[in-house]
């Protein structure tokens, strides 16, 4: 005999079941499929007019529980590997199992954070002689069982620990210099010396030179006096001497002054 259902909204298929399994004390593991359907296609006329997402579960389950409902009226089948008859029911009833332990694990989670909600804490009042004071060191106590070699050994491994923090390679790296070059005197010195030699081999001045940035420094010089015009260069073949020659205007103030600026 149908029982009349009228139910409140269920938040899925297995949530209704369930309910419905519950209402009729029935067992869970020997489901009463006939009545179950019948109170469950109820609760399905009821919900005329709601979303279509949502009858549409509702449906299926519909369409499951008839499929299981017609499955029972036939003759039972027989699993090969086992010989016992198999349920139709028996995973829905899994499912409606692992549906009740996820809904009272949510139930014990959302009392566990209504009453973490009322628990409070205290904040230590602790005094301020207590939270600095630090217990002494009793040095008989720590040197009790200590000897010469058990030192020499702990003073070996701090020593080993250290050396083992040092980069083989950059342990090797130098400290890069800066090799500042006046460039006013740099200037005036090859002035003099194109004045006093008029003619002469490049590489001749900057074997002259002490150090790379006094012969990048010279080389510039020259460059800058060829783009004014003060000297020449010519050289005889690819990689041979490159000679240098002074021109006629060529005078040491106004080279300087122009090099300078």
């Amino acid at each position: 005999m149908a029982i009349p259902v009228k139910l409140e909204a269920y938040e899925g298929p297995l949530d209704l079941l369930l309910y419905l399994i519950e209402k009729n004390k029935v067992d869970i593991y020997d489901i009463p499929i006939a009545m179950i359907t019948e109170q469950y296609l109820a609760y399905i006329k009821e919900m005329d007019g709601e979303d279509m997402n949502v009858m549409s579960e509702f449906l299926v389950m519909a369409a499951t529980l008839l499929d299981i409902k017609a499955k029972m009226l036939l003759p039972k089948e027989v699993d090969e590997d086992s010989g016992e008859e198999i349920d139709p029911r028996e995973e829905l009833v899994q499912q409606l199992l692992e549906y009740k332990m996820c809904k009272y694990m949510a139930y014990e989670l959302k009392d566990r954070h209504i009453d973490a909600a009322h628990t409070y804490f205290k904040e230590k009042t602790l005094p301020r002689e207590i939270v600095e004071y630090k217990e002494p060191i009793n040095l008989d106590e720590v040197l009790q069982n200590a000897s010469l070699r058990k030192l020499q050994e702990l003073f070996n491994s701090v020593i080993k620990r250290s050396e083992d923090k040092i980069d083989p390679v950059r342990s090797k790296f130098g400290n890069i210099k800066k090799d500042e070059v006046d460039l006013t005197i740099k200037a005036r010195y090859i002035a003099d010396y194109i004045s006093c030699h008029k003619k002469f081999s490049f590489i001749d001045l900057l074997e002259k030179q002490n150090s790379k940035a006094e012969k990048i420094v010279a080389f510039l010089v020259i460059l800058e006096m060829i783009k004014m015009g003060h000297v020449t260069i010519e050289q005889d073949a690819v990689f041979a001497d490159i000679l240098i020659t002074t021109t006629s205007e060529f005078d040491p103030e106004t080279v300087l002054t122009g090099v300078i600026i």
